[in-house]
């Protein structure tokens, strides 16, 4: 049988707050409930007084304006003497007890009382001071006097001729006043306990609703997990962008930012107002589904997947896979160009064979003659297309495309109208783009007889033109638009990704500059691939594009 083991005595003693979110908020609200209960009920209770008060001073301030306005007194204070059988006395008594009022004294000019409600103080001068009634000022305070604390309302007492003759005050007891303040705190305790009852409710489901959606995890607990999504998005070599349910993004770590051109600027956006209309846009909006879905974002190929969330948003990420496309295309350019060396091998050994038998059979002539021809087929290749062609690399390319086209039985045509002058500024997009439209053609024209590609290169002002056509099947009028998406293809994708890729690669780099990539039916059939690049040459100096008839082309 297992023991379980004592809770350490550090624990046990442990005072401060209960760890679980669910008590701590639960508490905390309890707290300021209570705390906001307590407050209202002070500050009602502040008032409270002072408006009874005020009350009772303006009651008793109007019984005396009351009594002092009945002539029948003002006359007896004349023309009778004080006494507790008096006129004088009998009005105020009658008064008193109508009005419940704790006295009604009324007074000479001197202060001499003609009314009393205990009888033996007739006669006697009033225990406070009468002169501001006497002076003909209305007056309301809470005093002393020989009945104890009272509101009082003294009011001055005139005759038929408006002369003061005389001051009437009216006391309402204190103890009343109180007896209504201590009657009200009931009820209003009433009120608080019944809000503090309710707000306890609403703490509680609160505090219910947050355990369920923080799964009562503490709050060190939800710090630390913050702490660790944030190290973990920020540090992770892949790309995540996360939104909400109404499409908008709410999230991206560094490596998203990177891929795809953005910054903190596109969080609350939707993805159309941060990367403008595209593919990209429809992949991380869900208008395209699917996994691994391929996407070009500038001259980045990405692989983005989306998954939704359970609150209706959904999270993307992305893998850079420009490196491995760029790698996969140098391999079957690479692998093109080991099938064109071995194809040159065969053919050097043939042509060695035949140039040993000139020499055996004393055909010297023949075989200068021989020489002569196979050197000067090889330079005229590449002297066509560097004359044509001043940048180093754009000719470099098509040189090896001529020998690669050689090889699969396909004639590489440089167009007489080709001229293009080393000023380029970008020689590597255009790289990129010429050989992703001769590649393409290549395929297209692969295994068909009389098989020709033509490129056209040239130069008006400070634009580039890049014309590719082929004497392949071409592309149906509905599709040339689909050959520029990602993806799409009408070949098996190779080994090492998939297809799709360079066409739409071709018209971002377009795009990019300004320029514009389209493909329409060639002349004679096929397809004519025409890219223009505006600011694509440096320098106003430029040669202008040559403009020849129409005529034969000699194959190079």
């Amino acid at each position: 049988m297992g023991m379980s083991r004592p809770t350490p005595p550090a624990r046990r003693l442990r005072l401060g707050l209960p760890r679980r979110m669910f008590s701590q908020v639960l508490l905390m609200q309890l707290a300021i409930a209570a705390g906001v209960t307590v407050l209202a009920t002070g500050l009602f209770l502040a008032p409270l007084s002072n408006q009874l008060d005020d009350q009772a001073m303006r009651r008793a301030l109007a019984i005396a304006q009351t009594t002092a306005e009945q002539p029948q007194i003002a006359k007896d204070l004349q023309t009778t003497p004080y006494s507790a059988d008096g006129p004088v006395q009998k009005e105020a008594e009658r008064i008193r007890k109508a009005t419940k009022a704790e006295y009604v004294v009324i007074m000479n000019k001197e202060g001499v009382r003609w009314s009393h409600t205990d009888p033996e103080e007739i006669g006697g001068k009033v225990s406070t001071d009468p002169a501001r009634a006497l002076a003909g000022e209305e007056v309301m305070e809470i005093d002393e006097g020989t009945l104890g604390r009272s509101a009082r309302g003294k009011v001055p007492l005139r005759d038929s001729d408006g002369n003061i003759i005389g001051a009437v005050s009216v006391g309402i007891a204190y103890d009343s006043v109180r007896a209504r303040l201590i009657h009200a705190i009931p009820g209003l305790l009433a009120y608080a306990g019944g809000a503090l009852a309710v707000g306890a409710l609403a703490a509680w489901l609160i505090s219910r609703r947050v355990q369920r959606q923080t799964r009562d995890l503490a709050f060190s607990d939800i710090s630390a997990l913050l702490a660790e999504r944030e190290a973990m998005l920020h540090g992770i070599r892949e790309g995540v962008v996360a939104l909400d349910r109404t499409g908008r993004v709410r999230l991206l770590n560094d490596e998203a930012q990177r891929l795809l051109g953005i910054g903190d600027e596109a969080v609350g956006r939707s993805p159309d107002e941060a990367l403008g209309a595209g593919r990209t846009a429809d992949v991380l909006a869900g208008r395209v589904t699917g996994t691994d879905l391929l996407t070009v974002r500038g001259q980045r190929v990405l692989i983005a997947n989306r998954m939704p969330t359970d609150d209706g948003g959904a999270v993307a990420t992305l893998r850079d896979r420009t490196e491995l496309e760029q790698l996969g295309r140098e391999l079957d350019s690479t692998r093109g160009l080991i099938d064109a060396l071995r194809a040159q091998d065969h053919e050097h050994a043939n042509r060695m064979h035949t140039l040993l038998g000139l020499l055996e059979l004393e055909m010297y002539d023949d075989a200068v003659e021989f020489v002569g021809e196979v050197v000067g087929d090889h330079r005229a290749t590449a002297e066509q297309v560097t004359e044509k062609i001043k940048d180093p690399l754009l000719a470099a390319l098509l040189v090896g495309k001529a020998t690669v086209a050689a090889e699969r039985g396909v004639a590489l045509w440089i167009s007489d109208r080709t001229r293009l002058p080393d000023r380029l500024i970008d020689p590597r997009g255009i790289v990129t783009v010429v050989g992703n439209l001769v590649d393409n053609a290549l395929d297209a024209v692969g295994g068909k007889p009389h098989a020709r590609v033509e490129v056209e290169l040239r130069a008006e002002g400070r634009t580039a033109v890049l014309r590719v056509r082929d004497t392949g099947p071409g592309i149906p009028a509905e599709q040339r638009e689909l050959v520029f998406t990602e993806g799409w293809s009408t070949k098996e994708p190779p080994a090492h990704g998939k297809r799709g890729i360079g066409l739409s690669l071709v018209r971002r780099l377009a795009e990019r500059q300004g320029g514009s990539a389209a493909v329409t039916e060639a002349d004679g059939g096929g397809a004519e691939f025409v890219v223009v690049l505006p600011e694509a040459l440096a320098g106003d100096d430029l040669e202008p594009a040559l403009t020849v008839p129409a005529a034969p082309e000699e194959e190079s």
